[in-house]
């Protein structure tokens, strides 16, 4: 009993340590195999030369955001430069709707779908076409291209990048107003919007993605292309100042804002609604952020206008007349006194504060607290067409302000009062085109909104 006990517990032994030694060859083997696999999958997978990987920012992203969009696909937060996951989200949605392997990675073949130069793609199987591929994407972008849509100069910057932009100006044979000074002030504006007119693009005096596109100061925009023919499908421009949407909003003035957004390439999570909550303000944002604009994720009248949801005004001004800090309403038609309705727009501002032109032309009238008991002191600022804008309720004119004078857009008229009819300093404002009936001028007052702007506008050149 002995001995066959013993012999079992060794063959029991034996055959254990043959069963072992078979599991430890076993996963070797395997690992060989998988690392092949692995070796396979990772070559097929590679990022191609001169296309980005995650993490990464400039314009080599900005070319595979564009190309994203263009193929219809939503990209939380538009071309932005920068390789984050939303835009991996977004590739992969692509690779994996157009048939390839959703990897995220900008291989060979992504590339080729999106059309975007894959400079080593091209070359590798051609050695000839080497130096031309790989000249076109990568030298040319990194040198040509000094910003992306999301970092543009915006009016009140200064330094380098203003003066990037205005010797951009300059090469396109305009006269930048105020010279070379790297302050983005009225001098730059005005000859923004020259630009602008010379190029067909819509007159708004910002450097938008399209007019620095059309400057070389951005990569060449493929998808904001269909952004303004959705916008200009502005038929439906059909909201006032008086009637914006505001959040806790519902209705089709809200679903008319969030299908511009979407139009724009800004994702509005939920949809169109036509509910204005939390999406519907970061959506804003975002949009006012890639446009220049100021950041508030409220639907602000430039905000509007940019996006076609509100026409512009008929007679447009580029310089808001007041500095800041200020606050104005619309109150045109209100009532004023017996028979009496308020023509204009009225912008609250502490007594003392500047008052700017706000356009070129000659003061054609002088008014006094001697002479006008509503007004007290003011001016009428006339512009070549006839055109005028009455300023009332001033302390006092500034220096040099004389009937005939000849005047430029941002120059110091005046400073806030309270002379005339009212208490309250302010500015009363009205606006007569080519010198007739006095309309509604909150609308432009409202497209060149600065009053948050307290820095005095630069001396316009003379």
């Amino acid at each position: 009993m002995s001995y066959n006990h013993t012999t079992i517990r060794s063959r029991i032994v034996l055959a254990g340590a043959i069963f072992s030694l078979g599991i430890i060859v076993s996963p070797v083997a395997a690992m060989a195999a998988t690392a092949g696999s692995s070796v396979t999958a990772t070559s097929a997978t590679k990022t191609a030369p001169g296309q980005p990987k995650f993490g990464e920012k400039g314009a080599h992203v900005v070319a595979v955001q564009k190309a994203i969009m263009a193929n219809g696909f939503t990209l939380t937060g538009g071309a932005t430069g920068v390789f984050d996951k939303a835009t991996l989200r977004s590739l992969k949605t692509f690779q994996k709707v157009v048939g390839l392997k959703a990897t995220g990675v900008v291989d060979a073949a992504t590339a080729k779908v999106l059309k975007v130069a894959a400079p080593s793609t091209t070359v590798a199987p051609t050695t000839t076409p080497a130096p031309a591929t790989t000249v076109a994407p990568t030298t040319t972008v990194a040198a040509a291209f000094p910003f992306t849509s999301s970092n543009l100069p915006v009016r009140g910057a200064s330094g380098s990048s203003v003066v990037t932009v205005q010797k951009a100006l300059a090469a396109a044979g305009l006269v930048v107003k105020g010279g070379i000074d790297g302050s983005f002030g009225s001098g730059t504006t005005a000859t923004i919007s020259a630009f602008q007119t010379l190029k067909g693009i819509a007159v708004t005096g910002i450097l938008d993605v399209a007019t620095a596109s059309a400057l070389g100061l951005i990569a060449p925009v493929a998808a904001p292309a269909p952004a303004p023919a959705v916008a200009a499908a502005s038929v439906s421009a059909s909201l006032t100042t008086s009637t914006l949407p505001a959040r806790g909003n519902k209705g089709d003035d809200v679903r008319l804002v969030q299908n511009a957004l979407i139009a724009a390439g800004i994702e509005v999570k939920g949809g169109a609604d036509g509910v204005f909550g939390g999406a519907t303000f970061v959506a804003l944002q975002k949009f006012q952020t890639a446009n220049g604009l100021q950041i508030t994720g409220t639907l602000t009248p430039p905000t509007a206008i940019k996006l076609g949801v509100m026409a512009a005004p008929t007679v447009q001004i580029s310089v808001f007349p007041v500095q800041g800090t200020c606050s104005y309403e619309n109150t045109w038609h209100a009532p004023r006194g017996t028979n009496r309705l308020h023509l204009g727009v009225d912008i609250i501002a502490k007594e003392g504060n500047l008052l700017y032109a706000v356009a070129d032309g000659k003061i054609t009238k002088l008014y006094s607290t001697a002479t006008d008991k509503l007004a007290g002191n003011g001016i009428r600022l006339t512009k070549e067409d006839g055109t005028y804008f009455f300023y009332g309720h001033m302390s006092r004119l500034a220096d040099g302000i004389t009937l005939g004078t000849q005047v430029r857009a941002g120059q110091v008229v005046g400073y806030v009062g309270r002379t005339g009819d009212t208490n309250t300093p302010h500015l009363h404002l009205e606006v007569h085109p080519f010198g007739g009936e006095a309309i509604d001028p909150t609308s432009m007052v409202a497209a060149v909104d600065a009053c948050r702007v307290t820095t005095p506008l630069p001396v316009p050149a003379a």
